[in-house]
């Protein structure tokens, strides 16, 4: 009897169930109606920060300081302000409605907590970077938006190196992978492909989710793989083997440098189109034109963080296209192509494995489950 790929793969799909893959339908497209409203509750924080004038009066009282203390208190106030004003709508996103949908078990008062240490460490980080960008409208005319994009760049490369010793430790546990076939399986994939085992770990992904995970994070020295305790607990030993040998791919085809790269190319060109925009936004909010102006920061963050959303589209092809390759890298190297696919499988109870092709350009990080388990299929038929 010949084997079909399509008629596998819609097997695994409708496996879940016409309830559960409803659910993950109306789930998923409740998720990108927030990703819509994120570019709108914005537009309304942004025009209240403007009319109440809270950073001009701050920033009158700072006039006599010096500048790194003036524009590091201002860039920390917008950042508390903004959080704050948006903190309603962030906790129905990322709390109640995950609740509600099953995807997080999380109390809401981890949650909150892990929300103010979120807050305090960005609070930080972004009056550091502000204060260059407004050094560099200080003293480099118009040619800031290249030192900026420069100095945003820097910001990102340094960050995603500290992020696995330094940040990511602060909101989950990472610990080795413990002694047993599962250790011995994913020591002998990573000897494999010239990984040392003491980058793979396994951290208390279910403190905030019940999603099925993995993840690559860190450069060079720093990079390492990190697999949910939710994907260890509910995953059978193939299926831990194929997904960590889609982890070890991002890891050893280099993904993380083609995200970098993306990200601070899109870093330096909406800066540039921040130039171009500002004058007339900052007219609609109501605001000063005066972009040097440190008290103009919402209507210049409101650009930026519009812009990148905007360009999300371009960066989720990028995501999309990495994902595949990590998928093919798992197929032609731990060789279980129905492991990967029931793997998957588990992801579609939160993204909708069938979506409509705009849907999945415009909104997918990955590619749709449906799509990724028939290049299993297709793989095991041609092996």
């Amino acid at each position: 009897m010949n084997f079909d790929p399509t008629t596998a793969t819609d097997a695994y799909i409708s496996g879940l169930g016409e309830e559960a893959l409803a659910l993950a339908a109306a789930y998923t497209a409740g998720n990108h109606w927030i990703l819509l409203w994120g570019i709108i509750v914005p537009i309304i924080v942004t025009a209240i920060l403007v009319r109440t004038r809270l950073l001009e009066r701050i920033a009158h009282r700072l006039a006599g300081r010096r500048f790194f203390i003036r524009v590091f208190s201002l860039s920390a106030v917008f950042v508390v302000a903004s959080t704050l004003l948006e903190f309603p709508f962030w906790l129905y996103a990322d709390w109640w409605r995950e609740s509600q949908y099953g995807r997080t078990n999380q109390p809401l008062t981890d949650h909150l907590t892990q929300l103010a240490l979120g807050l305090v460490l960005s609070s930080v980080i972004a009056g550091l970077v502000l204060t260059g960008v407004y050094a560099f409208l200080a003293r480099t005319g118009k040619a800031w938006w290249l030192w900026s994009g420069a100095l945003g760049s820097c910001a990102v490369v340094f960050l995603i190196l500290l992020s696995p010793t330094f940040i990511e430790p602060l909101f989950n546990d990472f610990e080795p992978v413990p002694d047993g076939e599962v250790k011995e399986a994913v020591e002998e994939l990573a000897s494999q492909a010239g990984i040392p085992s003491d980058r793979i770990f396994i951290f208390n992904g279910s403190r905030q989710s019940n999603n099925f995970t993995a993840n690559v994070s860190g450069i060079g020295a720093s990079a390492r793989i990190a697999i949910s305790d939710v994907a260890l607990g509910d995953a059978s030993l193939g299926e831990v083997k194929a997904v960590t040998g889609h982890e070890i791919g991002h890891y050893v085809l280099g993904h993380m440098w083609y995200s970098v790269a993306v990200l601070c190319g899109l870093i330096v060109s909406a800066l540039f189109l921040a130039q171009l925009l500002f004058t007339p936004v900052a007219k609609f909010f109501g605001a000063s034109g005066d972009i040097t102006d440190p008290a103009t920061l919402p209507v210049l963050v409101f650009i930026l963080a519009t812009l990148m959303s905007l360009a999300q589209p371009l960066n989720n092809a990028v995501t999309r296209m990495n994902e595949s390759a990590a998928d093919a890298y798992s197929l032609n190297t731990v060789k279980l192509p129905d492991a990967l696919a029931s793997a998957l499988v588990k992801t579609a109870e939160y993204r909708n494995p069938r979506p409509g092709a705009l849907q999945e350009w415009l909104f997918y990080t990955h590619p749709s489950v449906e799509r990724r388990v028939k290049m299993a299929m297709d793989w095991k038929a041609e092996h």
